[in-house]
């Protein structure tokens, strides 16, 4: 068998490995299993493309170095509050690597000229040009948007949608002027002509990254992270047909694939169309139904929700991004451990979309080692939901919000919701009075069977717990 017959097998059961990984990360039993699994195959096909490439491994391991260190720094001090955001830049990084890639491959043929080029590489100019252009072009795209999707979730840019006028006219110009130039980049000959478009597809396209996400609000984020994801595998993808690397395109594909799937459960989660995601500036103005309703939320003090947990039969716990905020799934674990202790059954009811990432708050109570099978769906909860005697909202605010049902005039009108306004009692913890991330009030709050619990949610979880343990 020759060498390149091995390197190709090499590369097929990298694929395989890869395949097999993400199969297994559809259950939380064997995650754990599905990442070593597909940490492996990459190795794999790491090792065989150093070996079969004859590259210098000064400037790889100094790479190695330097990015492993920075992972071990940010795996270790990132907290889970900042996930969103870290899952945000991973994905923009991808999309620089893909378009550098691209940039490497374009001074290669800038240098040797394209008849060299397609004799080395027995390549059709014509493709070259054309995957060269795709992954610079998804890749500045991606890095971009990554970064401007990051400044919303961490706060360093405002999480409302940004709109003015003509901004989908601009954002349809630049998507034209970005084809225009990469159809005369493809089948141009001329070298000098093309490095300038290539130059100026480069710039638009990073102009095009955060046009693009500009006009999405924050409660759109999970969508955009999800979209985002899946443009980092498309341009790693079309990298590897850049460099003729099968495994890459492989292993992209994979990537763009699975983050499309994710993009449109997300998107059906919410009840919209990804155009309306991208396109809707939702989150722009902060006006519902509930903005005229002058009825005031009623509180209530720990003490006095101590003594209706106390006598609960079933209790339902609903996270959101508060939660993530103040930090509070280990005393909600233990707070869910001790009602079962005094008999009272606790779950918790998990939406699509809570948080700022998808699989956000799976991921949080997966820390504080919550038993996954007492993570409910929102099909499973709402049919029983008029039978349970408490809910507990923590942090939580659009996706519980009845205006998805009940006020045609809301934004969020026909996304479905975990209904926790049928539960007999409502306790939500909340810092203070104001919107959620998206921006809309939440009439959930305005309610009868509704109790506010004023405060940070770890702080009050914990007293919670404390009133129990007493």
């Amino acid at each position: 068998m020759e060498a390149n017959d091995l390197i190709n097998l090499a590369y097929v059961v990298a694929a395989t490995l890869f395949v097999f990984g993400i199969k297994m990360l559809g259950s939380a039993e064997t995650a754990r299993r599905g990442n070593l699994i597909s940490g492996s195959g990459m190795l794999l096909a790491v090792v065989i493309t150093l070996l079969a490439e004859g590259l210098d491994y000064k400037w790889i391991l100094g790479g190695l170095l330097v990015g492993g260190a920075i992972g071990l720094v940010a795996a270790r001090l990132v907290k889970m509050t900042a996930m969103p955001e870290l899952v945000a830049l991973f994905n923009g990084f991808g999309g620089l690597a893909s378009l550098l890639v691209a940039w490497a491959e374009f001074e290669k043929i800038k240098a040797s000229g394209w008849e060299v080029y397609q004799l080395e590489t027995s390549s059709n100019p014509t493709f070259s040009g054309f995957v060269i252009y795709a992954a610079m072009l998804i890749g500045g795209v991606t890095f971009t948007g990554s970064l401007f999707a990051y400044g919303k979730l961490s706060g360093k840019l405002s999480g409302s949608a940004i709109v003015f006028g003509g901004q989908k006219a601009i954002n349809i110009l630049l998507l034209a002027i970005l084809i225009g130039v990469g159809a005369v980049f493809t089948w141009s000959s001329d070298l000098e002509l093309t490095y300038k478009l290539f130059l100026t597809g480069v710039g638009l396209s990073l102009l095009f990254g955060i046009m693009g996400v500009m006009p999405i609000g924050g409660g759109d984020m999970p969508v955009v992270i999800s979209l985002l994801n899946s443009l980092s595998g498309v341009a790693a993808s079309a990298a590897g047909f850049v460099i003729a690397n099968n495994v890459l395109i492989v292993a992209g594909c994979l990537v763009g694939a699975s983050g499309l799937i994710l993009t449109v459960i997300m998107c059906k989660a919410m009840n919209r169309s990804l155009g309306n995601v991208l396109f809707s500036g939702f989150g722009a103005t902060s006006s519902s139904g509930g903005d005229d309703d002058d009825r005031e939320p009623k509180a209530i003090s720990v003490e006095d929700a101590f003594y209706v947990l106390e006598a609960a039969n079933s209790v339902l716990f609903i996270p959101g991004y508060g939660m993530a905020v103040a930090q509070a799934q280990h005393v909600v674990k233990e707070l869910a451990e001790l009602l079962e202790e005094n008999g009272t059954e606790a779950n918790f009811a998990i939406h699509p979309v809570a948080g700022r990432m998808p699989g956000h708050m799976n991921v949080l109570l997966a820390e504080a080692d919550v038993e996954y099978e007492k993570l409910l769906e929102m099909d499973t909860v709402n049919p029983i939901m008029p039978t349970v005697d408490v809910a507990i909202v923590i942090g939580a605010n659009d996706v519980v919000n009845p205006a998805a049902a009940e006020d045609p005039s809301s934004p969020i009108y026909g996304m479905p919701i975990i209904e926790a306004h049928q539960a007999k009692t409502v306790f939500a913890l909340k810092r203070g009075q104001g919107k959620g991330f998206s921006g809309l009030v939440n009439k959930l709050f305005l309610m009868e069977n509704t109790r506010m619990i004023y405060g940070d949610a770890k702080a009050t979880i914990s007293s919670l717990v404390n009133e129990l343990k007493g």
